[in-house]
């Protein structure tokens, strides 16, 4: 750590200490997610990656806060000449460490993403062809092609202090760059962020505090210090909101719990709404679900009316809403023509009938993820629903660290999984191309290993039209392609839903007129208010 870094950390920890008076004393936001908390901006990919990127990073765009489109963060401007976009950077903006941002840096990031070819680096390894730092202060995107997504897609491209993180890099494979920091930036920082990280234990918490020279400053009465835990059990989180020892619940409680926290007048649920979708993954690399019939068996007989119930969580709230294919309602390439997903088991039985498997006679292996306890329950649906039909299922308990392992190979991946996904970015291509192009097989959010040449066309037709009513007439087809397919059970439209104390304000996750459409960005830290 820098003697610069350093001070500033202790300037953030300890000036409230410094303060006599009780209004003044340290406020501190307790909140929790699923591990691993991935602290490597050039790795990050989960829900709870992305918290961390938005407070610790910064990057060239934002997604506009109440309204769709795209808003300077770092780059105070920028042009459009065909494929080329030019990038002006603020001058205002500083490092944690100090340096001041450059256009070197913002290179030096995308060169070590793509590098990597970890986290988000698919949303740009095959449309940009080069980067370069025109000037200190200008930075040029060249793309191989038109690319619709590439402006949303740069909200997944954090910019690194390069100069730190060379000065931490170790012994390594990428030449010059050595390992380019991988071994540093796992357990620090190198952003600009309104948060600095002080410590990091990606299985238990990440702690950090805020940064005083964050060059948009923060509200008033942000948190001073946050505690991002990992891993809680649900009694464990129930228990310590009740007792006010911690303040956000994440949106993986059962249904119950949250009703149960919001009928005390000290809390309220928060919801985020919009991009994340809950998805009933069938891997179609294996038997039996390697045949389409049995995959539409399936997504007859599974009970859709049933879990509805089961994630109501208030009369008002639910933790989803009825889905109709693979594009949330509301986002572009959605349809309000194509009927809600319901059961129906005569028409099951008539594409079962059609399978060239007995349903007795092969394995149906039904997991679920161990941190996300609502997972068991529909999986224990699963189970009942399909049993109907004649399979023999069975369930499995996964941690989320073991799966994300298991989906690297299609013969260990499980027959049916669970995924709570989201659209990564403002646009319909960051949820559909890495989880249904043939390249993006055998990761968490492709454990279905599809392999479909008309689905790989419009996936690859989607990102290279421009024109806004084409590119929903080709995410309306490829929708209809994944019905026929069936390689998903399209549950329902996920709501997120928060447990929180009122002692917090979080705008983005209550007021329409601050919210993003963007999963995770709502949990900005230096936009929220704690109570003194």
């Amino acid at each position: 750590m820098t003697n610069l870094r350093a001070a500033l950390l202790l300037a953030a920890l300890s000036t409230t200490a410094l303060m006599t008076t009780p209004a003044l004393a340290e406020t501190v936001l307790r909140l929790d997610e699923v591990p691993v908390g991935e602290l490597d901006p050039g790795k990050a990919s989960d829900y709870a990656d992305s918290i961390l990127m938005f407070n610790v990073y910064d990057t060239l765009v934002a997604p506009s806060a109440g309204k769709p489109g795209m808003q300077p963060l770092l780059a105070s401007s920028w042009t459009v000449d065909g494929n080329v976009y030019t990038f002006t950077l603020r001058d205002d903006v500083k490092f944690h460490s100090g340096n001041p941002l450059t256009a070197e840096d913002v290179v030096y990031s995308y060169d070590r993403m793509i590098a990597l070819g970890q986290g988000f680096s698919h949303l740009f390894a095959e449309s940009v062809a080069k980067v370069e730092a025109v000037d200190p202060k200008t930075v040029k995107f060249t793309l191989k092609g038109p690319f619709s997504p590439f402006l949303a897609s740069l909200v997944r491209l954090p910019v690194v202090d390069s100069k730190l993180a060379r000065s931490h890099q170790a012994e390594g494979k990428f030449g010059a760059f050595g390992d380019y920091s991988e071994a540093w930036l796992s357990a620090n920082d190198a952003g600009s962020g309104a948060y600095v990280v002080v410590s990091q234990n990606p299985q238990s918490e990440t702690v950090m505090a805020k940064f005083p020279g964050y060059f948009l400053g923060a509200t008033p009465k942000s948190p001073d210090k946050v505690r991002f835990r990992y891993g809680l059990e649900a009694s464990t989180v129930r228990a310590l909101l009740s007792k006010g020892e911690h303040d956000i619940g994440s949106q993986w409680l059962p249904p119950e719990v949250a009703k149960a926290l919001a009928a005390d007048d000290k809390m309220q649920l928060l919801t985020e709404t919009g991009t994340n979708v809950f998805y009933i993954k069938l891997n179609t690399a294996k038997a039996p679900l390697d045949d389409v019939h049995c995959r539409r068996a399936l997504t007859y007989a599974f009970d859709y009316a049933t879990a509805a119930k089961m994630i109501a969580v208030t009369g008002d709230v639910s933790l989803g809403n009825p889905a109709n294919g693979p594009i949330p309602h509301g986002m572009l390439g959605s349809s309000t023509d194509v009927p809600n997903y319901a059961q129906d088991m005569e028409k099951a039985k008539a594409e079962l009938a059609q399978c060239k498997y007995k349903p007795g006679d092969t394995p149906l292996e039904i997991s679920w993820i161990a941190e996300v306890p609502l997972e068991e329950r529909f999986a224990l649906l699963m189970q009942a629903n399909f049993s109907q039909l004649g399979f023999k299922p069975t369930v499995k308990r996964v941690p989320w660290a073991l799966f994300t392992d298991m989906v690297t190979k299609p013969e260990t991946t499980p027959n049916i999984s669970q995924i709570s996904n989201s659209a990564t970015t403002p646009d319909p291509d960051s949820l559909l191309f890495n989880t249904y192009h043939s390249s993006a097989k055998g990761t968490w959010q492709s454990p279905e290993y599809l392999e479909d040449a008309e689905v790989d066309k419009l996936l690859e037709a989607g990102r290279a039209e421009v024109d806004p009513a084409k590119r929903q007439k080709i995410y309306e087809d490829l929708s209809q392609r994944l019905r026929d397919l069936a390689p998903t059970i399209y549950a329902y439209d996920q709501v997120a839903v928060f447990p929180a104390r009122k002692t917090v304000t979080v705008p983005a996750l209550s007021d329409d007129a601050h919210r993003y459409a963007l999963s995770g960005y709502s949990f900005s830290f230096r936009e929220m208010e704690m109570a003194q």
